[in-house]
């Protein structure tokens, strides 16, 4: 559990900071330029 919790708070975080995008365009974009770091694949995420 304080493992979700640290991923939840540093998620929040990343939203907070605006370097993040959505969608499987602009992941496919971000991973061809060399832009991406992490890329997380979800269901569903909770609402930040």
């Amino acid at each position: 559990k304080k493992a979700m919790e640290s991923i939840n708070t540093r998620l929040a975080l990343v939203m907070k900071s605006g370097k993040y995008v959505l969608g499987y365009k602009q992941t496919l974009k971000s991973l061809r330029q060399g832009k991406a770091k992490l890329v997380i694949i979800a269901n569903n995420t909770p609402p930040l």
